[in-house]
């Protein structure tokens, strides 16, 4: 196996690029400067790329020979609505606005990524597609790119990607076969009711009886709907309903999620939970209306991409430092999209430290060491360079 290492001039200058990305975050879909500046850098490396969208970027590294493998990797650029507490001397200078998933991380990691494979092109075969995708904090971000044809001319054969994970030791590499994130869909219930006095209630419908109802029953969704061993979560976070203490509610709104980690269960919970919230209300006189919103797929990796990316991991680093995930993250991620098309793996790569306190994601004190930086580097261009490039036409 070809070791590939980043050198130190190479690291520095990850270095600070991800200061940089880091101190000038941007939020989904408006990742303006973050496109700008991952540009400039590319054009100083000598790098070509190509737009996508308003803000997507991807660049396409061709091998000696054109017709081997066509392999994916991709990185998310945007930011967060947090207020930075972690106190670095190159926090965030966009008040409100935080790179707190590490996207900075993941970005830094695929532009190495880049430079290591262009530099070494004349090694593989084939192709390499390395997407900047923008709005993987919102909804549908992923499929926009798809639907653009980012995944075309010619079709890719397998696509990879990853997060940092402040959950395993830093260095580590967690990798998981089948479902490794869940789905997530929103949904909004509108029960109506009839207002009325409340000294007088058999003359009314009262909405918040019918919630308090719906609200029960959604937790047998949980319990019955699908199996015991599959995890599935269906949350209500907001409700809204009510004018006064002595006057029937006519009215509520219940806003929620559900996810899961099979496509049938995820069909099963929304046809379930709309048929439920109908049929409840209509029970009490009433009236339930569900909107749904179809969000990201779960991320279900392919056996043989993944065991690619685990072997290579075991040849660069030692089996000590692959930790094979015991359960998957209910939390989601629109990489989900790709990997429902293009056999593909998504993996964790651990920042905890034993000595400091890791906070998790989506908090205000995230923060990495940036020495995961090259591990990431390594462990891309060396499943592209060693595993990938034939295991795509043997499955490995």
């Amino acid at each position: 196996m070809e070791i590939v290492k980043v050198s130190i001039e190479l690291f520095e200058q990850l270095i600070t690029i991800r200061r940089h990305l880091h101190q000038h975050p941007e939020l989904s879909f408006k990742e303006y400067a973050t496109c700008e500046y991952i540009t400039k850098v590319l054009e100083e490396w000598d790098i070509p790329y190509n737009r996508i969208s308003e803000t997507g970027i991807y660049v396409d590294i061709i091998g000696r020979n054109k017709k081997g493998p066509y392999i994916g990797i991709r990185a998310d650029i945007d930011a967060l609505p947090i207020q930075e507490q972690t106190g670095l001397p190159f926090s965030s200078v966009n008040q409100g606005v935080m790179h707190a998933c590490g996207h900075d991380g993941h970005t830094t990691i695929l532009l190495g990524t880049v430079y290591q494979l262009h530099r070494l092109r004349d090694k593989f075969s084939g192709r390499v597609r390395c997407i900047f995708q923008p709005g993987e904090e919102a909804d549908g971000a992923a499929q926009q790119l798809i639907d653009l044809g980012v995944l075309e001319n010619p079709s890719i054969d397998a696509m990879l990607a990853l997060h940092l994970w402040p959950h395993l030791p830093h260095g580590t590499i967690g990798v998981k076969y089948g479902a490794i994130t869940a789905s997530c869909d929103d949904f909004t219930i509108e029960i109506l009711g009839k207002s009325g006095h409340s000294a007088r209630p058999h003359q009314a419908i009262d909405a918040i009886t019918i919630s308090t109802q719906i609200l029960q029953a959604l937790h047998t969704l949980v319990t019955k709907s699908s199996n015991p061993v599959e995890p599935v979560v269906v949350h209500i976070g907001k409700i809204n309903g009510g004018t006064a203490s002595n006057i029937v509610a006519d009215k509520v709104v219940l806003e929620g999620t559900t996810r899961a980690v099979t496509f049938e269960t995820r069909e099963k919970l929304k046809s379930q939970l709309i048929d439920l919230c109908e049929s409840i209300a209509k029970s009490f006189g009433g009236k339930a209306t569900v909107h749904y919103k179809d969000g990201h797929p779960p991320v279900i990796n392919s056996d043989w991409v993944t065991r690619t990316v685990e072997e290579s991991a075991i040849e660069l680093f030692g089996p000590e430092k692959v930790v094979h995930l015991k359960e998957p993250s209910m939390g989601a991620d629109d990489f989900g999209a790709f990997a429902q098309i293009v056999p593909s793996t998504y993996f964790r790569l651990g920042i905890a430290l034993e000595e400091k306190k890791a906070f998790d994601l989506h908090h205000p004190q995230f923060e990495f060491d940036e020495s995961i930086i090259p591990i990431g580097v390594q462990l891309f261009t060396s499943t592209v360079l060693n595993k990938l490039s034939r295991g795509v036409e043997e499955k490995c």
